[in-house]
């Protein structure tokens, strides 16, 4: 183990088994330390994790010091309660499912150190059971009765472990230690860490490369280490202070597991998981903006299950009518209806994608308004020009393979007009502090609110134009913030 880490055991004769270690502190040495450093993991292995006892008040000063602990007082307080309630088998883990259906027995004991089992079979289960229970041995029942389900799931003791699972035990703790507590720093140090989830691969992506090395060095001003981490690294959120997600979020993807992760473990987050919810779906924007009385476009919404007046909808919202999925982004999942028949056989297609649409009136306008928005503060505004002979932004339908998307003009924020300033403010505080783009179209009537981005763009050379690299020091200075508060 590096330095960092510390493993904290009820007593030195447990570890016997195993190879010495500096890290090791017993239970009464680390609970009577009157300085900790915040800097320190903490892996607790006391044998007793029951309410009250030492090894719940090992983790209970751990948090309480600052200090990154696995098992936390909420995974102890899960695991304990576990016995109230019972989880079916996920019926996606088809190798899980495949290996109890080659089984004749009706229960199966399973043994999980560290996210890692002995059975290659079970690999992917044992690893979701720590990502929803990170306890570092679980011992785990499944019982089938007309369908396999965790009977009893509740924390094992490393006094308990029998020869043969100490061996693998001390295997699954080499491979978590290389894989999870972090290497060794460099010679400055740094008060936070950031992690910063980007996808290379993402055809639009939220941050390019230029954008997400100006946040690294950004952060570094804000005595911040940010590191660029993917979906693969999903194991290793723990180790930092912060998440920080350039990526096209969606609910039901990683982005959002990551974002309620990082919130579960008192970690500062943007996107926050609430801010996903919200806005990556567009029949909750609506209800939302509805509610407070913040303009927006009209619109309908259609259920599929549900008989369709197209002709009605076709008068009130007149035509073209907009149709669009709940939850698009970047243009995808939005069509243009230019009469009845194609309002029909539009909203067919689109019901193939999701059982709710949008309908709503069209508004054309050379370009839409993005005010960027941190912590309450407008921070910049571009106008995105529509494609070329196209009315969106982007056009999906080009023959290449990348969107084709239109011009833009960066400016600062006192040049975009008050009123679209105004209503972008309006509309980000009833989602939260974070980091938001709204897009805002100007009428006849006023600015209207067309959607909030949880995850704007922002990219080097566009968003960044008229502000430049002081656009990355102010996002970085926030999450310096928000972590001094944290503390």
């Amino acid at each position: 183990m590096q330095t960092q880490a510390h493993v904290i055991i009820d007593d030195m004769v447990d570890w016997q088994p195993y190879y010495p270690s500096q890290s090791l502190l017993s239970a009464s040495e680390y609970l009577q330390t009157t300085h900790s450093n915040s800097r320190q993991s903490i892996l607790n292995l006391c044998n007793d994790l029951s309410y009250l006892s030492t090894g719940y008040y090992v983790s209970l000063l751990a948090e309480a010091r600052g200090q990154k602990v696995i098992p936390s007082v909420a995974t102890i307080n899960d695991v304990n309660n576990f016995s109230h309630y019972q989880l079916l088998i996920n019926a996606t883990d088809r190798s899980l499912l495949r290996y109890l259906q080659q089984s004749d027995k009706k229960s199966l004991s399973l043994l999980i150190c560290l996210g890692m089992c002995e059975e290659k079979a079970l690999t992917n289960f044992a690893r979701q059971i720590f990502e929803r229970y990170p306890c570092p041995i679980l011992r785990v029942q499944l019982e089938f009765n007309g369908r396999w389900h965790i009977s009893a799931l509740q924390a094992g003791a490393l006094n308990q472990l029998d020869d043969n699972e100490q061996s693998f035990f001390g295997n699954a703790l080499d491979q978590f230690s290389k894989r999870v507590w972090r290497k060794a720093r460099s010679r400055k140090e740094l008060r936070f860490d950031l992690a910063i989830l980007h996808n290379p691969d993402e055809a639009i992506p939220t941050s390019d490369k230029r954008a997400l090395s100006q946040f690294i060095k950004a952060a570094k001003e804000a005595d911040i280490d940010a590191e660029l981490i993917t979906a693969d690294d999903f194991n290793r959120l723990l180790e930092f202070d912060a998440l920080f997600i350039r990526e096209t979020t969606r609910i039901n993807h990683y982005t959002y597991h990551f974002a309620k992760k990082a919130e579960a473990n008192g970690m500062v987050v943007i996107d926050h998981p609430d801010a996903i919810v919200q806005c990556a779906n567009k029949v909750f924007l609506k209800e939302l903006l509805d509610k407070h009385k913040v303009a927006t476009p009209k619109t309908k919404l259609l259920l599929s299950q549900s008989d369709i007046d197209y002709k009605a909808i076709g008068d009130s919202l007149g035509y073209p009518v907009v149709l669009k999925i709940p939850d698009g982004s970047f243009s995808i999942g939005v069509e243009k209806a230019e009469n009845l028949e194609q309002l029909q056989a539009t909203a067919e297609s689109l019901f193939k994608q999701s059982t709710i649409l949008l309908a709503q009136e069209f508004i054309k306008t050379d370009y839409d308004w993005r005010i960027g928005v941190l912590n309450n503060r407008p921070i910049y505004a571009c106008q995105y020009f529509m494609v070329r002979n196209h009315w969106q932004i982007y056009n999906h339908k080009e023959s290449s393979s990348r969107a084709k998307s239109g011009s833009f003009t960066t400016l600062g924020v006192h040049q975009a007009p008050k009123d679209v300033v105004r209503l972008a403010l309006q509309a980000t505080r009833l989602i939260g502090d974070g980091l938001y783009g709204v897009d805002i179209k100007q009428t006849e009537h006023g600015p209207v609110v067309i959607e909030i981005n949880d995850n704007p763009s922002i990219e080097y050379g566009v968003e960044d134009l008229h502000l430049g690299y002081e656009l990355y020091r102010l996002i970085m200075a926030d999450f310096n913030r928000r972590l001094d508060e944290r503390k």
